[in-house]
C-alpha cells in the first residue's frame, strides 16, 4: 500500500487515485483499474454534496465524481412531490435505477410504470425516459449508469442537446403538466 502524505490530503479527503494499467493476468489486455491505496473510497452520507439540477432543479448527489470514479455514474435523485427529472436517452450508457424510499414512477418511452421501494429495473441506451413524482410523498431513487457520459446540459452542444432530450431539457411528463 502506497502510503498519503498528510500534506496532499484537502479538505479531509484524499487525493484522486492514479490510473495505472493492470497486467492481463491481473485483468485482461486492456484492463485499466486503479491503484489500491485509495480503495475503498468512503462518502459518509453526511458529507455528501446535494444540489439543484441544471434544467429541473430536482435535488441530487453525483456520488462517482465524490468517490472519484470515472469507471461509472451514480447520483441520488431526490423528487418532491410534483417534479420530474429530465426526459432524455443516452447513446451509449445503460442505467440501473433503484428505489430506495417512496413510490417510484417512471415513463419509458410511452409507458408508466410504479415501483415500489427497493424495486429496480434497467435501462439500454437510445431508449427515452424519464422519472417524476405525482404522488403526495418524496421518492429517492438511485441511478447507475455505465459507461459514464455527459451529463452537465450546460456543457452540451445544441446538436447533444436535440439527440438527448427529444422533447427538450426541461419537459414535463403528461402526469405532472
Amino acid at each position: 500500500m502506497r502510503p498519503v502524505r498528510p500534506d496532499a490530503i484537502v479538505h479531509g479527503r484524499l487525493p484522486r487515485a492514479p490510473r495505472v494499467r493492470a497486467t492481463s493476468a491481473e485483468r485482461g489486455p486492456e484492463a485499466w483499474h486503479y491503484a489500491p491505496f485509495l480503495s475503498p473510497r468512503i462518502l459518509p452520507a453526511g458529507d455528501a454534496f446535494w444540489r439543484p439540477s441544471n434544467q429541473m432543479g430536482v435535488l441530487n448527489t453525483d456520488l462517482a465524481k465524490q468517490l472519484q470514479s470515472d469507471a461509472l455514474a451514480a447520483r441520488i435523485w431526490l423528487l418532491e412531490p410534483g417534479q420530474a427529472s429530465t426526459k432524455h436517452r443516452h447513446a451509449t450508457q445503460t442505467e440501473l435505477y433503484v428505489v430506495l424510499e417512496g413510490t417510484g414512477r417512471i415513463r419509458i418511452g410511452d409507458d408508466v410504470h410504479s415501483l415500489e421501494r427497493l424495486s429496480s429495473l434497467l435501462i439500454e441506451p437510445e431508449v427515452v425516459r424519464q422519472l417524476f413524482n405525482d404522488t403526495d410523498a418524496n421518492a429517492l431513487w438511485l441511478v447507475v449508469g455505465t459507461p459514464p457520459a455527459l451529463a452537465n446540459t450546460l456543457e452540451m452542444t445544441e446538436e447533444q442537446l436535440a439527440e438527448l432530450y427529444p422533447d427538450g431539457p426541461r419537459a414535463l411528463p403528461p402526469e405532472l403538466s
